[in-house]
């Protein structure tokens, strides 16, 4: 979800703690000197004047309002100290404003000397989407003033820059409604729009990642919805404005939300995100000419980047391209910042999106979505579009060509749905093998709960015979003590009846002296 758009300066290697000879596509934590951040995650980040910035996030359920900015060259963090707009509005709230509020889930890029934060969940509650920018130079935060058609505030969505304009798809509104609506933010004008887009767009999602491709093509990867965990790719074609889903090749990918995506050229780099089970080790790239997938590294078991909630920047430094990762959580707030270095890529090769080819191919997706839909392909007047859009006269004779290779191609598609409806039905007889498998299950369960009950019950009525023989034992303790008194009282007796014997002897023996004398 998080992500941030190469810097365009090239950092210089000129510090000694930067690590030397990095191997390619393996992540390496920055040795960073002095204090950090406090960890966190579901913040935003960008790159800008050899600065990695971060902004807000949570932790702990609590929103964070600081901004920490990362030097590439010395590999410190400083935190910046904010200073309220000037010509704002004061009225507001008996004076007392905040810098920046406390913010999470927002989307943050850098446009001239400004990052813009958009949207984004906080505790001061908004009808719309609110655009905040802070100013690098001066340090100056504000609200940007816009107008036009301002969305719904709302959290978890993506913002893409392409030219001077924002596209804002998707995320979670202040009520948890899912969006799946596109919106353009002018920065010339500051002025929104709704994109209104024809054919099958993606599902409501939030936590996604979207990347643009030669200026032209939207992309719209993952996310969830409040049940579901998304692996689909989606393209809004920015000239016709209509959405495909493409089929896609190479490495599978797994379902994940709250992952942080990049573009580089025509490469887009996935890291993290998660189902709120298991963070996702693998770092994906995609190539957007080529639609393939494949995957760079796979990380250990509940590393740091195996996170929900990170962000990523890219850097040059040193003539390398690097990616920049910080935070996420996974069981742990991450305050980390990690480092890969990119191989160099050959550019050479033409782009797939920017052929003929893929107007067909997206074309044959859109009859596979409607002849699912329908079972049946309509073939209304058909009109050719060059590939910015102007309509050419085209012959008849050519029509019927594309008319019979059309039908050649429903063929094919209906052979493909044939396949998918086989591989349903494979599906739902596995469901209902686990679901059998979930009946047996349930009745184990009920049988350990059974015995459970009873051996509870067992150790109740122990319970009781232990509390008796203690009352017994209190008892026979008593009863020790009287003994030991009685003994101590016989003691005493015999002591004074041998006394008393003692005395009555020796008064015997002189009355028998006397007799004797006399």
């Amino acid at each position: 979800m998080n992500s941030c758009v190469m810097g365009a300066e090239e950092i210089k290697k000129d510090m000694d703690s930067w690590p030397s000879d990095l191997a390619y596509e393996q992540w390496v934590a920055l040795p960073v000197s002095g204090a950090r951040p406090s960890a966190r995650y579901k913040h935003a980040a960008a790159v800008a004047d050899e600065n990695l910035y971060i902004t807000g996030g949570s932790r702990n359920g609590r929103y964070l309002s600081d901004i920490q900015a990362f030097d590439l060259r010395s590999l410190t963090w400083s935190s910046l100290k904010l200073e309220i707009d000037p010509s704002a509005d004061k009225s507001e709230d008996s004076g007392l404003q905040e810098v920046l509020p406390g913010i999470s889930d927002h989307s943050m890029i850098k446009w001239e000397n400004k990052l813009l934060l958009l949207g984004g969940h906080s505790k001061k509650s908004s009808d719309a989407m609110i655009v905040h920018f802070i100013n690098l130079e001066t340090h100056v935060c504000g609200v940007m003033e816009t107008s036009g058609k301002i969305p719904v505030a709302r959290g978890g969505h993506s913002v893409t820059l392409v030219g001077s304009k924002l596209i804002v798809f998707g995320g979670e509104d202040r009520s948890r409604k899912l969006l799946n609506d596109v919106h353009a933010l002018d920065l010339q004008t500051m002025t929104w729009s709704v994109v209104e887009a024809t054919q099958t767009p993606p599902a409501p999602r939030f936590d996604h990642s979207a990347a643009v491709h030669s200026e032209r093509y939207l992309l719209i990867f993952g996310g969830c919805s409040h049940s579901i965990f998304f692996n689909d790719l989606h393209v809004l074609d920015l000239h016709t404005m209509e959405w495909s889903q493409p089929q896609v090749q190479g490495d599978l990918v797994s379902p994940r939300a709250g992952h942080a995506g990049i573009s580089i050229d025509e490469m887009w780099y996935i890291v993290g995100g998660g189902d709120n089970n298991n963070g996702c080790p693998e770092t994906l790239a995609l190539n957007m000419s080529k639609l393939v997938w494949s995957t760079l590294t796979t990380l250990k078991e509940r590393h740091p980047l195996a996170s929900e909630g990170l962000s990523i920047c890219s850097a040059i430094i040193d003539g390398g391209k690097y990616l920049v990762a910080f935070g996420g959580y996974n069981g742990k707030y991450n305050n980390e910042v990690f480092v890969m270095k990119l191989k160099p890529r050959d550019l050479s090769h033409p782009k797939i999106f920017q052929s003929p080819a893929a107007a067909a191919a997206a074309a044959s997706v859109t009859a596979a979505y409607a002849l699912a839909k329908s079972e049946k392909l309509d073939f209304p007047q058909i009109i050719d579009l060059n590939f910015n859009g102007v309509e050419k006269n085209v012959p008849k004779k050519d029509i019927n060509l594309e008319i019979n290779a059309i039908k050649e191609e429903k063929v094919v598609l209906e052979s493909s749905i044939d396949e998918a409806r086989a591989e349903n039905s494979r599906l739902r007889e596995k469901i209902d093998e686990l679901k059998s498998n979930h009946t047996e299950l349930s009745k184990e369960l009920q049988s350990v709960q059974s015995q459970l009950i009873s051996e509870r019950s067992r150790c109740f009525k122990l319970e009781a015979q232990i509390a008796e023989l203690q009352k017994m034992l209190e008892s026979l303790e008593s009863i020790e003590n009287e003994v030991q008194i009685l003994r101590r009282q016989k003691s005493a007796l015999e002591q004074e009846m041998e006394v008393s014997s003692t005395q009555q002897q020796g008064s015997g023996g002189v009355w028998r002296w006397i007799a004797g004398g006399t």
